[in-house]
């Protein structure tokens, strides 16, 4: 980047996005330094962003020979949906940061490739808005409300507007900023959110004597039990939760009877020092079973990221920070061309690694600081 003046984003496909991850390099150029450091950032010291990265850089893969994968695919089955790809892109807030046409964009980059578009509660453009650009498959992702009466609009508003699934992020009752984003003195958008404009302003929290800010002040209103019960409830649409990481809460959505959940530290925006998401992985599909979907959300930059992922439990990807990026150098157009590169990554990977199919990956043979995983005869 020269200067503080980022390059205005590209009509096309950069010469030299040549893989996926290029295009995290080259989002340098097209973004503010407040803006790059919030969004590379997660909270605190970003050691658990960083770790996200550092997981996967730990694991290879073993090389199958003369392995027959001719006329294989990634067609990605997912709770009695086929999709032509495994890669959905996660909900992303505030994507007028990134582009002038914001989720406008991202949401006809999913369309022109066969990909599930999550919209953001947070999303710079209402629900309603987005889903004209996106003819494709679209889910909704939402925040509880303190007003149900406000949540149960989103959803009803997410029905109406033909979002096919909802994705409740409950990760993130309070967020510390990252000190990174705090130096380079971003600051996020002051504008409530467009979904959010119509709805009252919460109430001031009035703290008694001797209580604290965080835990009776700012979680007086997070999430609980009750409130996962009352969702299901509430719509008739497919229920995913996103931010697991415990087996123990995984084994207690499977049983409240959620449609699946997602395995997400939230790109290291949630609790600072949380395990990579890819090493919790494992465990949590160990304990929700080996059918029950099961998505990953952490880390993704390749489709050998991808290769892992699936081959330790997931059933699907979901990719944010690259969208960002992409959508930041080159629109719709970068976006579509990250998506195609990342399956065709996942692909070539699977040709050496001796899989055909999605399904083929969950027996490969991986390497972990010298432990052998998988039983790939």
């Amino acid at each position: 980047m020269t200067g503080m003046h980022p390059r205005a984003p590209l009509a096309h496909v950069p010469a030299e996005a040549r893989c996926a991850a290029d295009y995290a390099v080259l989002a340098r150029d097209f973004l503010p330094p407040a803006t790059l450091a919030w969004l590379e950032g997660g909270s605190g010291r970003d050691s658990s962003a960083a770790a996200n990265l550092h997981a996967f850089a730990e694991v290879q893969i073993v090389p199958r020979l003369l392995r027959p994968v001719q006329g294989g695919h990634i067609r990605c089955p997912l709770a009695g949906i086929e999709r032509p790809h495994p890669v959905m892109l996660a909900p992303l807030g505030w994507q007028a940061l990134f582009h002038p046409l914001a989720e406008r964009a991202t949401a006809m980059a999913a369309a022109a490739t066969g990909t599930c578009f999550i919209a953001s509660t947070m999303s710079s453009l209402p629900l309603e808005e987005i889903a004209t650009s996106a003819p494709g498959e679209r889910w909704f992702q939402l925040y509880i409300q303190p007003d149900r009466a406000a949540t149960a609009d989103l959803l009803r508003r997410a029905e109406q507007a033909g979002y096919g699934a909802i994705m409740v992020t409950l990760d993130t009752p309070i967020q510390l900023p990252s000190h990174a984003a705090v130096a380079a003195s971003f600051t996020p958008p002051t504008d409530r959110p467009a979904n959010l404009r119509d709805y009252p302003d919460p109430l001031p929290v009035a703290l008694q004597p001797g209580e604290s800010r965080i835990l009776s002040g700012l979680m007086r209103s997070a999430p609980g039990w009750d409130d996962i019960d009352w969702l299901l409830r509430q719509t008739s649409l497919p229920l995913w939760v996103k931010g697991v990481m415990h087996p123990g809460d995984a084994r207690l959505f499977v049983e409240r009877g959620v449609t699946g959940i997602v395995l997400s530290n939230h790109g290291g925006r949630s609790l600072d020092g949380a395990p990579a998401s890819l090493t919790m992985l494992p465990a949590v599909r160990a304990a929700v079973g080996e059918y029950f979907p099961l998505l990953f959300d952490g880390g993704i930059r390749s489709g050998t990221d991808m290769f892992k992922a699936i081959a330790m439990g997931a059933d699907a990807i979901v990719v944010g920070r690259l969208q960002a990026h992409a959508l930041a150098v080159a629109g719709a157009v970068g976006v579509g061309h990250m998506i195609r590169l990342l399956c065709e990554e996942l692909e070539a990977c699977m040709a050496l690694a001796g899989c055909a199919t999605l399904a083929d990956i969950r027996s490969a043979d991986l390497i972990n600081s010298g432990s052998a995983w998988g039983t790939g005869a």
